[in-house]
């Protein structure tokens, strides 16, 4: 059934936000793929704040050229059946997703992605993206990196004090 102007304006208009807002989109083919496990992947990207839209390539396509950021992007990949994944809050949330469900789901295969700049990342640099860990544990390897010297220089000052203990403590050994 063929949509009618306004609902192809309403949905272009959806697309272009989403593109927009999107700090990552991961774009996959999905060919294959039954519904039931596509239900389970936007169970999942929900629960990570992402969202998993299906839209014909056309109207995607469209909304790439209208805006200046995205214009530039190569648009050879864009053919087939294709969802595209989005979060507005996580720069990595949408690959890391997507990457996980297609480890377990063979039909679902990363084409790219498009970074907030208006960058098009290929399917590895998207599969790597979605290794790199959370913030939160990027953070703590940063703190024990910073503190393993200070660490270090604790112990050895303490090692010299400990050291001196001895000696006074065998000095009066000798003297009793």
């Amino acid at each position: 059934m063929a949509l009618s102007k306004d609902k192809k304006n309403i949905i272009f208009q959806d697309v272009s936000k989403i593109l927009e807002d999107s700090k990552l989109t991961v774009v996959a083919k999905y060919s294959g793929t039954s519904v039931k496990t596509l239900q389970e992947l936007r169970k999942t990207a929900k629960e990570a704040s992402t969202s998993i839209k299906v839209y014909k390539n056309r109207i995607v396509l469209k909304a790439l050229q209208n805006n200046p950021k995205f214009k530039d992007i190569d648009t050879s990949l864009f053919t087939g059946m294709l969802l595209y994944a989005s979060n507005s809050v996580d720069e990595l949330a949408s690959a890391k997703v997507i990457a996980e469900f297609s480890k377990l789901n063979p039909t679902l295969e990363i084409v790219g992605s498009i970074n907030i700049d208006g960058q098009l990342m290929s399917a590895s640099d998207t599969k790597e993206l979605a290794m790199i860990p959370p913030m939160q544990v990027l953070r703590a390897q940063l703190v024990g990196t910073l503190a393993a010297p200070l660490g270090g220089f604790v112990s050895v000052l303490s090692g010299n004090v400990r050291s001196i203990l001895n000696v006074l403590n065998a000095h009066m050994e000798q003297v009793k």
